[in-house]
């Protein structure tokens, strides 16, 4: 029997990591994308070792001609596409929005939302045309309201949030479901990059709590995965346990 296959967007770490060995302990083979070939490599060996059959896809999904060129590399063996997860997506800088940064502004919003659409646009019409799959994304607490200083990363994941809804509209007369998985506070290489490699500053970020991980993420979006194919589990928000919002964290 064919297994299922995952298409995981910015697999090469943290929260797409968690869910690329999730999906194969699950029974599932994957197709892996990132920006680091090396980094994709090895996470493929990984998760080989788990059963799954994996191809790696190397592009940067901001990058709409490189992701059309990928996606019609895909092994037809790995096809049909049963789930994709849109989770490439990063934040850059924290400062006040009238000192942003040109260029974060406009990395944060064509991966976020552009490579997001990109990646949608190019794999659920053939779900749709089958009348089954399912698109996870992954949101954030951000998107839900502002933080201080967090000004146009916010806006990336409300718009997340608001393309999620608009897509689940758009399919409710098929048998695709849309989920938008909504992180707080999650270790992973996303604070680093946040700050420019700045690697006291990042560890300050969770310094006083314990905050959640990739594989706690890729567990709710398994779960989600794995629902009935009559229940929807259309939106999760993911807190640790000493965190209330985006902006209210109780440090110990």
């Amino acid at each position: 029997m064919k297994k299922p296959v995952a298409l995981i967007t910015g697999a090469t770490s943290g929260i797409g990591l968690g869910c690329a060995k999730r999906f194969a302990q699950g029974g599932y083979d994957l197709i892996l994308t990132g920006r680091r070939e090396n980094q994709l490599e090895i996470v493929a060996e990984e998760v080989k070792k788990m059963g799954a059959a994996v191809q790696t896809l190397c592009f940067d999904v901001r990058d709409r001609e490189a992701a059309r060129h990928a996606v019609e590399s895909i092994n037809p063996e790995l096809k049909p596409i049963d789930v994709l997860i849109n989770n490439a997506g990063l934040a850059l800088g924290l400062e006040p929005e009238y000192e942003g940064d040109y260029n974060d502004w406009d990395t944060m919003i064509d991966t976020n939302i552009k490579g997001l659409l990109t990646m949608t646009r190019l794999i659920v019409p053939a779900m749709v045309e089958r009348g089954c799959g399912h698109i996870i994304n992954i949101g954030s607490v951000a998107g839900d309201a502002a933080y201080a200083n967090g000004n146009v990363y916010c806006a990336t994941k409300a718009a997340v949030k608001t393309i999620s809804d608009g897509l689940r509209i758009d399919v409710a007369h098929t048998g695709v479901r849309v989920t938008n998985v909504k992180p707080g506070l999650v270790e992973t290489n996303f604070s680093r990059v946040r700050f420019h490699g700045d690697d006291e500053r990042a560890v300050k970020v969770y310094q006083g709590i314990e905050p959640l991980t990739g594989d706690d993420i890729a567990d709710v979006a398994f779960y989600a995965a794995s629902a009935p194919k009559h229940v929807q589990i259309a939106e999760v928000l993911v807190l640790a346990t000493h965190q209330a919002s985006g902006s209210i964290i109780v440090r110990q």
